[in-house]
């Protein structure tokens, strides 16, 4: 009979176990028991310990790992999985969620078409304007945690749905982490960018704070958009961030409004 962790002890192994953790997951020792296990969970997905689209250990065997009980154990991922971090598949487990996942691929595109069906109109049109080494400017060094002047990826592309131009994007991506992509490297990949960079450079967004504001197209905005100058666009800025809640990438978009709408629901 598989032996069930004593309630009275299993408290004080996780406590002891963060004392010499805590700094790694950045949970502190005083947190509820389910929230020191869900740290540990995030540490082995920090470390790739399992990767992106790869299934995690059950509940029980996590269970039997951390000495606590299973229900704790769920909790924890119940988190993890309401965060778009892990993916529950009835059946067959729990998986690390990947930008390469069909549920997962509009987590961070909030623009849904008058229709209402996000993914409707088929998969975006993409076209690369740019890719290409600068210096980080100040603001831009700032939003990425680097120094001024430190070299950044600059990337200008187009989405387009149905032949129109909706999306012009601005992307600063810090080089060291992305040595080696290139205008046809983002061209010739067929999934979304960020399972590009999931895949193919080992970084993984996992949050993103974004700032949303109404400003007129002007200049090559018109331009690229296919709208007259002065036409109102959303202006959103995100800052994407990883497992170890570094900045990676600034983007900079500019929609277009008159097919579609910003979404975004709140809990």
């Amino acid at each position: 009979m598989q032996n069930t962790p004593d309630p009275n002890t299993e408290n004080d192994m996780v406590l002891r176990e963060t004392s010499t953790t805590a700094s790694a997951v950045n949970t502190p020792a005083f947190s509820p028991l389910y929230q020191q296990i869900k740290g540990f969970i995030l540490n082995s997905l920090r470390a790739s310990e399992w990767k992106p689209g790869e299934a995690i250990p059950s509940e029980t065997d996590l269970a039997l790992r951390f000495q606590v009980s299973q229900g704790t154990v769920r909790k924890a991922i119940d988190e993890l999985a309401a965060e778009n971090l892990l993916l529950r598949r009835q059946g067959k487990g729990t998986f690390v969620a990947t930008h390469a996942e069909q549920q997962v691929q509009f987590r961070f595109l909030r623009l849904v078409p008058d229709s209402g069906t996000r993914g409707s109109e088929g998969p975006a049109q993409r076209d690369i304007i740019e890719c290409r080494r600068a210096r980080a400017s100040a603001d831009i060094a700032k939003a990425l945690s680097l120094r001024s002047g430190d070299t950044v990826l600059q990337v200008r592309r187009v989405l387009s749905f149905g032949g129109t131009p909706v999306i012009l994007e601005d992307i600063w991506l810090p080089a060291v982490p992305f040595k080696g992509l290139t205008a046809d490297r983002l061209a010739n990949y067929q999934g979304p960018m960020y399972a590009l960079f999931e895949t193919e450079f080992n970084v993984r967004m996992v949050r993103a704070d974004e700032k949303i504001r109404a400003v007129a197209a002007m200049g090559i905005q018109a331009t690229l958009l296919k709208v007259k100058r002065n036409t109102p666009l959303l202006s959103v800025e995100r800052i994407a961030y990883t497992y170890q809640n570094e900045p990676i990438e600034l983007r900079r978009g500019y929609y277009r409004t008159d097919t579609h709408y910003y979404h975004n629901a709140m809990n």
